[in-house]
């Protein structure tokens, strides 16, 4: 049996039909129609990846989210019928690792279901060597990255977008090179995903001797620290 999903959503016809098509992918799929029924769910079953409805009744999505990210880095894609940026971005600052507007086709939410997963849990034995740059140290079989030898506390997305930055250290990458490489897929128009991600990380990196900089029209670069000069005799 492959991963477990969570579909939490009041609507019965899109619960059934996530199901189905989830199911169909090898998924096992667990179903909650409130935020409540969702904590417990959770907490109970341990999913390896939450489908999350932002508009629930009594407990909404934005605080079932938040509450599961105070106990977990567990996947989350969110799910809304409102279109507005400032849901997106509010979504993701909570911890979400995907964003869908409703309606969409199920074999989408099936794609980024396995994309969220791949980048979530890679293979170890296909994970590339341990990435340097200044104090940081990125080791992609293990999840882990430490600045000045302390440990930094990555979303999913944060961790994938640093070592994509570390993998081309003082390359410029652009927004849109950025979102198909770590998001895997494509988000046109939707670039404001990168600047939020880039914000995260600039506040886990504020100790550390890596800089992330923005190049104004193109996109970003992570460099380390200057090079020592050596002393003249």
């Amino acid at each position: 049996m492959d991963a477990t999903i969570l579909i939490v959503d009041d609507e019965p016809n899109i619960v059934e039909l996530n199901r189905l098509y989830l199911e169909g992918a090898g998924y096992r799929v667990l179903t909650a129609r409130t935020g409540a029924e969702a904590l417990a769910r959770f907490r109970s079953d341990h999913p390896d990846l939450v489908v999350l409805d932002l508009m629930l009744p009594g407990v909404d999505g934005w605080s079932v989210c938040r509450e599961i990210r105070r106990e977990s880095q567990t996947p989350i894609i969110m799910l809304t019928a409102r279109t507005e940026d400032i849901d997106r971005i509010l979504g993701l600052e909570l911890g979400a690792d995907d964003y869908m507007t409703k309606p969409y086709n199920p074999r989408e939410l099936v794609a980024r279901v396995r994309a969220v997963l791949r980048r979530t849990n890679p293979p170890t034995e296909a994970s590339p060597n341990v990435l340097r740059l200044g104090d940081l140290v990125l080791d992609p079989a293990r999840r882990l990255v430490t600045a000045n030898g302390e440990p930094l506390s990555l979303r999913a997305k944060e961790f994938d977008l640093l070592q994509h930055l570390m993998e081309n250290a003082g390359i410029v990458l652009s927004r849109e090179r950025l979102l198909s490489q770590v998001w895997g897929y494509d988000f046109a128009g939707e670039t404001r995903t990168v600047d939020v991600h880039v914000a995260a990380l600039r506040r886990e990196l504020r100790d550390s001797n890596v800089a992330l900089e923005t190049v104004w029209g193109i996109g970003y670069k992570l460099v380390g620290p200057p090079a020592v000069e050596p002393s003249p005799r």
